[in-house]
């Protein structure tokens, strides 16, 4: 290989695997869409993954963040930057927006890479999910936490390249790290619901949109509407539930019942009361 020549994230994965270095698997709250839980735990511990923690863990600490940052500042005025996709569109079409990004409350992501870091030193952690946009900002952003990002899809070719298929076994396995309540976080309207900012902000405080046809002329009415507190923005159709690294027959309403569903089995009562109200009808929604 050249110099010019990059190695690719599941290139370095499999490198990694090989070479029986510590790795910890982080799972996207997208991944039922995708795999069976608790069987996908244990097919990756089978792969060389030494742990196997739910990004939803990092995502209660974005909550925490984001609602911390609203409570101080009756005044504050967030623009959610869990989506990679749609930080690199601010940064690149509206400069003079990126003081609204919500970088204080770190994305799920990079919360959960944090926690493995310090709950699993001199371990390396993988993020799999179904966003292609997650390499960019853990390379350009983040390099310190030297996280590597591989989709869904990519993981298939790292499962067959080390000829590791389903086993029963697999379903005796379980997460190291996981976090029930905010497994909603990637449908769209994720972040308001599951931190019950609902209780916090009025109605026309609060925004929701999803799809990157969408995404401009909500960018209008935050910088229009000083009501506006809180934008919760995706930029794919209806949340990560249809981000590009995600290959899967469901239509966008079933992926979404896959991610409630897998939600209901864990969540809390009172938490889990709170939202379902919410999920009847989340404000002014665009989904």
């Amino acid at each position: 290989m050249s110099e010019n020549q990059k190695i690719s994230e599941p290139e370095i994965l499999i490198e990694l695997l090989e070479k029986e270095q510590p790795v910890v698997a982080m799972l996207a709250p997208s991944f039922p869409i995708v795999y069976q839980y608790p069987n996908i735990a244990g097919k990756l511990k089978r792969l060389g993954f030494a742990y196997v923690v739910e990004v939803s863990a990092g995502a209660k600490n974005t909550n925490s963040a984001a609602v911390e940052i609203l409570t101080k500042d009756p005044k504050a005025r967030i623009i959610t930057s869990p989506c990679a996709s749609f930080v690199r569109m601010i940064r690149t079409k509206h400069p003079h927006l990126i003081k609204y990004l919500g970088f204080a409350a770190n994305s799920p992501m990079v919360a959960t890479a944090r926690i493995v870091k310090e709950k699993y030193p001199g371990h390396r952690a993988i993020f799999i999910g179904p966003c292609n946009a997650k390499k960019l900002e853990a390379n350009e952003d983040y390099p310190e936490l030297e996280i590597v990002s591989v989709t869904y899809k990519q993981m298939k070719d790292v499962f067959a390249h080390f000829q590791i298929k389903d086993e029963p076994s697999d379903k005796n396995a379980k997460f190291d790290i996981e976090e029930t309540n905010t497994r909603l976080y990637p449908i769209s309207g994720g972040l308001a619901q599951s931190s019950l900012v609902k209780d916090l902000l009025a109605d026309d405080e609060v925004e929701v949109v999803s799809g990157w046809q969408n995404c401009e002329e909500a960018l209008k009415r935050f910088e229009t509407n000083d009501r506006i507190r809180l934008l919760d923005i995706l930029f794919c159709d209806g949340g990560c539930i249809n981000g590009p690294g995600i290959e899967s027959p469901l239509n966008t309403d079933q992926r979404r019942e896959k991610i409630i569903d897998f939600w209901k089995k864990g969540a809390e009562l009172p938490f889990f009361s709170a939202i379902k109200k919410m999920l009847s009808g989340l404000h002014k929604s665009k989904i």
